[in-house]
């Protein structure tokens, strides 16, 4: 019988998952895999390798939001296990796996199968990975404001909610950018540095960005009016690619780096990240993932 171990975030998204672990461990039982089960707790989680150690497992799945999967591959990384990972999306904001379209029967049937694709990881500051978004500037820093009982009640709206409140903020910042070498000096009011085109619960943010290509995908929305700023979401909320947009900039790069002379802390996957300067490396196929 198949060991895989199952990682969950008891407070994720609105808390529900927990209630559905029961019929989440049936279903995999029932096709042969035994689930050993994680319940990730505030602080570094160090007990999470032992775990790994002593369930034996053959893979790993994260049950939460993109912090949760954040999590969960520093960890394997931290600790240098080289495990395929999967994800059953039960956060306030899933959007890898909205990416690869998936629910919990698909993971289930690409665990039992074996199934798995390489997908890139982004590494910042040679220290901490990410899998999805990397960001900074105006915006990006909401979903550390959000009181996660609001998140929870909410889901996704406590965000915007919050980035209503923001709007009399907006003020560009300066970005000096070196992305493979080419250099760019602009005024802007955020970047953002895609693995994945799904972000933010939209699906299409970007009509390059993709898993498995050995690039990031960085998109700076540069100082511009109220005007150009309604426009821009305008189409973001018709689901279309910010790609082509005259206040965008899109530049796939390897190899990032990003400084500004404003105090800016970086987002990586919706969590905290490092303050500015912020050196962004595209890790290619560095991660199995069951989808």
């Amino acid at each position: 019988m198949k060991r895989i171990l199952l990682v969950y975030n008891p407070v994720s998204g609105h808390a529900a998952f927990k209630n559905k672990l029961d019929g989440v461990i049936e279903q995999f039982q029932r096709r042969g895999i035994f689930l050993s089960v994680y319940r990730t707790c505030a602080g570094d989680n160090a007990a999470f390798a032992e775990c790994v150690k002593l369930s034996g497992a053959e893979g790993v799945i994260a049950a939460g939001g993109d912090g949760t999967l954040h999590a969960v591959v520093n960890w394997l990384k931290r600790d240098r296990f080289d495990l395929p990972v999967g994800v059953i999306g039960s956060g306030t904001s899933n959007d890898f796996a909205a990416h690869l379209k998936l629910d919990t029967q698909k993971v289930i049937d690409a665990v039992v199968e074996g199934r798995t694709r390489p997908v890139d990881l982004g590494l910042a500051n040679g220290a901490e990975y990410f899998i999805n978004v990397a960001s900074a500037g105006v915006f990006t820093g909401i979903a550390h404001g959000v009181d996660s009982r609001l998140k929870n009640f909410l889901g996704k709206s406590a965000y915007y909610l919050r980035g209503l409140g923001e709007l009399t903020n907006f003020k560009a910042v300066p970005l000096q950018i070196v992305a493979d070498g080419q250099q760019l000096s602009v005024e802007a009011f955020l970047f953002l540095v895609l693995n994945s085109p799904s972000v933010a619960g939209f699906k299409k943010l970007s009509d390059s960005a993709q898993i498995d290509d050995g690039k990031l995908d960085l998109l700076v929305l540069k100082k511009c009016s109220t005007g150009g700023l309604m426009t821009l979401a305008k189409r973001i909320l018709g689901g279309a690619s910010v790609e082509g947009d005259d206040n965008i900039i899109h530049l796939p790069a390897a190899q990032i780096e990003i400084n500004s002379s404003a105090a800016l802390i970086s987002d990586l996957d919706g969590e905290a990240g490092f303050p500015l300067p912020l050196r962004l490396e595209a890790l290619r196929h560095a991660l199995r993932f069951f989808c």
